[in-house]
C-alpha cells in the first residue's frame, strides 16, 4: 500500500508490541488502542480509573494531533474496561476531551489489559 502513512510520537507511549501508533490511508486513521502509560517511562500512570483514563485520552490524543487532526475528529472510538462500574467516569472524563457531536462509540468489559490497566481506548478519525 503505497498510500499508508504510520503514524508516531514521542508525545504517546511506544508500541508495546508488532503495531503502529496510527496508520493513515486517505483521509481516515486508525489510532492504535492507548493504554494509561505515562510517555517516555511507560509506566502505568498513579491512580484510579479517572486518572487512568485521562491519561488513556491524552495519549490517544497525541496520536491524533501527530496524525494533523485532533480527538474531534474521532468517527468511532473503542473503549474497553476491565469493569463497568466505571463507565460513568470514564463518560466524564471523555467529556473533557470531546464536544457534541459525538463519536460513534462502543464500551465493553474485558477480563484484562494490557500492564493491569482499567482502560484502553482506540479510535477512528476522518481528516
Amino acid at each position: 500500500m503505497s498510500n499508508r502513512a504510520v503514524i508516531s510520537t514521542p508525545r504517546a507511549p511506544e508500541a508495546i508490541g508488532p503495531y503502529s501508533q496510527g496508520v493513515k490511508v486517505g483521509n481516515t486513521v486508525w489510532l492504535s488502542g492507548q493504554i494509561p502509560l505515562v510517555p517516555g517511562s511507560s509506566e502505568l500512570i498513579a491512580g484510579g480509573i479517572a486518572e487512568q483514563a485521562k491519561q488513556a485520552f491524552d495519549n490517544l490524543s497525541a496520536v491524533a494531533v501527530a496524525a494533523g487532526g485532533d480527538l474531534q475528529d474521532a468517527v468511532k472510538i473503542n473503549i474497553s474496561l476491565v469493569d463497568l462500574e466505571h463507565f460513568a467516569v470514564v463518560n466524564d472524563v471523555m467529556t473533557q476531551f470531546l464536544d457534541e457531536p459525538f463519536p460513534a462509540r462502543a464500551c465493553v468489559q474485558v477480563a484484562a489489559l494490557p500492564r493491569g490497566a482499567l482502560i484502553e481506548l482506540d479510535a477512528v478519525i476522518s481528516l
